[in-house]
């Protein structure tokens, strides 16, 4: 498999984010990068917004936030493009998110957390692979899974 690499979203990448396509049936389980953009704008002093790259070209997004209420780390809009999915990119990308966390970027925790709804079972199982286990809170549709890093 191609190195999948994390580049933090600038004036460089910021439009080929903007470009990447799901299938119809996925739109319902992420928001778009455009929306996420405009969130890490908002919360900019405790996230980190990144292009998934394979070969310095954008495949996918994810975000990176800590909140500092919960002193919890959360993975938020992970999307892979429909053209690169099945590849284990997605996986890749998590892993890099979960490297990049170790690194304590914004506070001292070892607790990483992220929503997904149910129905979306490829994210369901990579995120179960990955060690994710439900906490028993929900926000809306989306169930809360967590990890502890070792």
């Amino acid at each position: 498999m191609d190195c999948i690499t994390l580049q933090e979203v600038d004036e460089s990448n910021f439009l080929a984010c903007f470009s990447l396509k799901l299938d119809a049936q996925q739109e319902k389980f992420v928001s778009h990068p455009i929306r996420s953009l405009a969130q890490a704008y908002v919360y900019r002093k405790q996230c980190t917004p990144f292009a998934v790259c394979r070969a310095g070209q954008a495949i996918g997004y994810l975000m990176v936030i800590y909140d500092y209420d919960e002193e919890a780390y959360f993975i938020w809009h992970l999307m892979i493009d429909i053209q690169y999915q099945g590849r284990g990119y997605g996986r890749a990308a998590m892993e890099s998110a979960l490297d990049y966390i170790r690194s304590k970027p914004f506070g001292d925790s070892n607790i990483v957390r992220l929503t997904v709804n149910p129905e979306n079972s490829a994210a369901c199982h990579l995120y179960q692979t990955l060690h994710f286990s439900a906490t028993g809170r929900a926000d809306e549709d989306e169930i809360e899974l967590e990890r502890v890093l070792d």
